[in-house]
């Protein structure tokens, strides 16, 4: 069973297996595999996690946590109501940028993972409605219904996660979120 702090020696190969993940997807890598990429023995990565499915998950929950770590650090740094929901959004939108199709169309298909995501859209759009309703109390948005909003986003990134947006668009998710910061901050402008 892994533990919950982790050395340094963990951190790092976490980190590894996270890039590798995001850059070539994770349904077809067995666990040997795994290991001979990421220069370790089976032992090591059950330090993580006790099996393959639960080392996905592992890395994709460290994965969104550290992204929405990162995410709300820029917004901390920005003050207007409007730079906020686009910083916010285009941040989100960098962080999935790293993902290839491969892994967002694996985590779509494999349910742990997927969770972890659809979660992770539920706080995002959950912030996007909070982002919104502080704009309108400041007076820099329109009076708009932030819940109604928020729901626009909340629908809108669960398309974009289920690759739907892209096939339509051909936009990739990062394009697809920076589109979507745009409309939503001109919607809501005075």
């Amino acid at each position: 069973m892994p533990s919950t702090r982790r050395t340094a020696r963990q951190t790092d190969l976490l980190e590894r297996l996270v890039a590798l993940l995001a850059a070539e997807g994770f349904a077809a890598f067995t666990l040997d595999e795994l290991t001979e990429r990421l220069h370790c023995s089976k032992t090591t990565l059950y330090q993580l996690a006790g099996s393959k499915q639960e080392l996905v998950r592992e890395a994709v929950k460290h994965y969104f946590r550290e992204a929405a770590q990162a995410v709300e650090k820029q917004v901390a740094d920005t003050s207007a109501p409007s730079e906020r929901v686009v910083v916010y959004l285009n941040a989100v939108a960098e962080r999935l940028r790293p993902l290839s199709r491969q892994f967002l169309d694996d985590m779509a298909q494999f349910e742990p993972a997927r969770e972890v995501y659809e979660a992770n859209t539920r706080l995002a759009a959950g912030r996007i409605r909070q982002l919104i309703a502080d704009g309108v109390a400041a007076g820099a948005f329109r009076d708009v219904h932030a819940a109604f909003v928020g729901e626009v986003v909340a629908t809108t990134m669960q398309e974009i996660q289920r690759g739907e947006v892209g096939a339509r668009t051909g936009l990739n998710d990062a394009e697809a979120y920076a589109e979507l910061a745009s409309l939503i901050v001109h919607a809501v402008s005075p």
